[in-house]
């Protein structure tokens, strides 16, 4: 028989008096109840229910207890709970010990004789197991590219900004009163100065089985046998709810278990580029599992490189990992598998919000809320800011936009169409592209004086440009091999023999060609720049549609750096986008104000076929896109 007997609310009201006697009922005055413990002639479990008990009428349920038990309960909340009576736990803070100790010997003793613990929700009765009370933490190290992390006891590098960033992460709380807990292994405790520890303004959680440990008595300074008993500890109360992330630090030992556990939820690594001597390791990071949320471009102190990478758990295992990496189907279809995590923000708010989307998701928000209103050619009217600029990284993800899905194929194909030097927008039209249709139609053509153009015929746009500037353009058809000037071929051979040169550029700019051109390009040039074996690009936009086209830029320039990279065995390394006037349509503002209520998400990778080293033997096919899981589309009318 079942009884119901515990609140899984916050707190119960305190003073309730639950009384249990052989008598088969049981009374419980006042509570909202919705946990229950079964209890039978020998066993007592935990179920989970759905009754109510109001405040004004006290119910009656039929139990075959051969006991007789008043107790009384303090504000505690269910983990609390639950953790004493499985733990045998006693503990005078959270419970009136004279009311409490005989029935915590009989759930002990009961729950003893059969463990079988459970919380399943659906109220059917059913028993499963119990799961492990514990908390979620996140990891905070520094390691080098082997995943070295000290050398007899300490740290091989010194990095103050390194600390400084330590510090900042494992201190910060997003509400007053609260702080936060580093777990860490006696040996990465035993390595902190004696006057530094412990370290101030948050809960020290050490780790030892050591019973001559000499801590004991700190001040802010808790001792655990295992960090499952740790989060356990940091689950209950008093901790659970003044402590408000957790965060284990160190060392090997501790890392070889913590790193990669289902409770681990992000990794923070400062990444040692430098190579340094060590002997204490950690594992490697399951990328499978974790994917990148932030990394910040590289730095260098005391000659040092390095750069601070937040890695966010997608998945909840290895097995499930290996199953879900999802690659996105060249038809922009949705992939079949999504993340199991979709919600980022237990991440830290300063690392939440470096998340690289943010550089667009703000400078949007602020053109709505604060641009200029003007005119445009199109006569549709926008909001406008003159003088932009977003870096995006490249080294860890790619940055196609999350909070609303990107047409990846339609950027993949485009960006094809140009290097192949095409001003044909019916090849992209037999291809499903219709991005161009609008400014290729007969209506639109005679609309700007070119009637005599055919209907298809863009003119001396990007990819003529690139492939044959000075050329004279006379339509689609005509092979142009051989004329003009090839810029793109000029900037990999310079990327590839003179890295250095400051003079590797790309420009569709042609002021001689824009008249006969169905649209003046809106990304006008990109220089390109290498260093440490990175490529890195720096485009110009003088019209950037923050809607629709910007986006797409974003993924096509950093599509093409990833190419040269990728061609002339580099690494890529940024992308940086400068925008003239970048603008909101009147007509896209709703739309994307849709868009900023959404949450980004995880960058995908790209992952180029390795087989190609001529930038004209590539297909769509040999890009690959692993693990984009973005919001819906949100769709936008382009403004011609």
């Amino acid at each position: 028989m079942y009884i119901p007997l515990f609140n899984t609310d916050k707190h119960l009201k305190k003073n309730t008096v639950i009384k249990i006697q052989q008598n088969p009922i049981i009374s419980v005055v006042p509570a909202a109840v919705s946990l229950g413990v079964a209890i039978s002639a020998r066993r007592l479990r935990f179920i989970s229910l759905s009754t109510t008990i109001s405040n004004q009428n006290t119910k009656l349920y039929p139990h075959s207890l051969l006991a007789h038990h008043y107790f009384k309960i303090s504000r505690l909340n269910f983990i609390s709970i639950a953790l004493h009576f499985q733990k045998n736990w006693l503990c005078g803070s959270c419970f009136h010990q004279k009311h409490f100790l005989s029935l915590s010997r009989f759930l002990s003793s009961a729950m003893a004789a059969d463990s079988s613990v459970m919380f399943n929700g659906n109220g059917n009765g059913s028993i499963n197991p119990m799961p492990n009370l514990q908390r979620t933490y996140q990891v905070v190290v520094a390691a080098t590219k082997d995943m070295g992390i000290g050398k007899d006891g300490k740290l091989p590098w010194r990095l103050p900004t390194d600390l400084k960033f330590f510090k900042e992460i494992t201190t910060t709380t997003s509400e007053s009163g609260k702080k936060n807990a580093i777990v860490m292994g006696r040996k990465t405790w035993e390595s902190i100065p004696l006057q530094f520890r412990p370290l101030p303004g948050r809960l020290n959680v050490v780790l030892t089985r050591s019973g001559s440990f000499d801590a004991k008595a700190a001040e802010n300074v808790v001792i655990c046998g295992s960090i499952s008993s740790a989060l356990e500890l940091l689950a209950a109360s008093p901790y659970c709810t003044s402590i408000e992330k957790i965060f284990v630090i160190g060392g090997g030992e501790i890392f070889r278990d913590a790193l990669n556990a289902p409770e681990c939820e992000a990794i923070h690594i400062t990444e040692i580029h430098t190579s340094f001597e060590c002997d204490t390791f950690m594992p490697p990071i399951d990328f499978t599992t974790f994917r990148p949320w932030y990394s910040s471009f590289p730095k260098v102190e005391n000659n040092i490189r390095y750069s601070f990478t937040t890695y966010v758990r997608v998945r909840s295992s290895v097995a499930e990992s290996l199953n879900q990496s999802t690659v996105s189907p060249l038809d922009n279809k949705p992939a079949s598998k999504k993340f199991e995590v979709q919600n980022f923000s237990f991440l830290p708010k300063m690392i939440f919000e470096r998340h690289e989307e943010y550089m667009y998701l703000n400078l949007v928000q602020e053109i709505i809320s604060q641009g200029t209103s003007k005119g445009d050619r199109t006569g549709t009217g926008t909001l406008s800011k003159f003088g932009c600029q977003m870096r995006f990284n490249l080294r860890r993800g790619f940055p196609l936009l999350t909070t609303k899905r990107v047409f990846w194929r339609g950027v993949v194909e485009e960006l094809l169409w140009f290097i192949s030097g095409s001003t044909n927008a019916k090849v992209l039209q037999e291809k499903g592209i219709h991005i161009w249709d609008d400014n290729a139609s007969r209506e639109f053509l005679d609309s700007i004086g070119l009637s005599e153009r055919e209907e298809g015929d863009l003119g001396p746009v990007y990819g003529f440009q690139w492939r044959h500037f000075g050329a004279r353009y006379t339509n689609m058809h005509n092979d142009y091999a051989g004329q003009g000037v090839d810029q793109l071929l000029d900037v990999i051979n310079k990327v590839k023999h003179n890295p250095d040169d400051r003079r590797i550029i790309l420009s569709a700019w042609n002021p001689a060609d824009l008249k006969l051109m169905a649209l003046p390009p809106c990304h006008m040039s990109a220089q390109f720049y290498v260093a440490n074996g990175e490529l890195s690009c720096q485009m110009n936009q003088r019209s950037a549609d923050m809607g629709l086209g910007v986006p797409f830029n974003i993924a096509s320039y950093a599509l093409l750096t990833c190419m040269i990279a990728h061609i002339c065995e580099l690494v890529p390394g940024d992308f940086i986008h400068v925008l003239g006037d970048a603008h909101v349509y009147q007509t896209h503002v709703r739309p994307l104000q849709e868009q900023l209520h959404n949450l980004p998400k995880p960058f995908p990778t790209l992952k180029i076929n390795s087989k190609k080293k001529d930038i004209d033997s590539f297909v769509a096919t040999d890009f690959k896109l692993i693990d984009y899981d973005p919001h819906q589309k949100i769709e936008m009318k382009m403004a011609v």
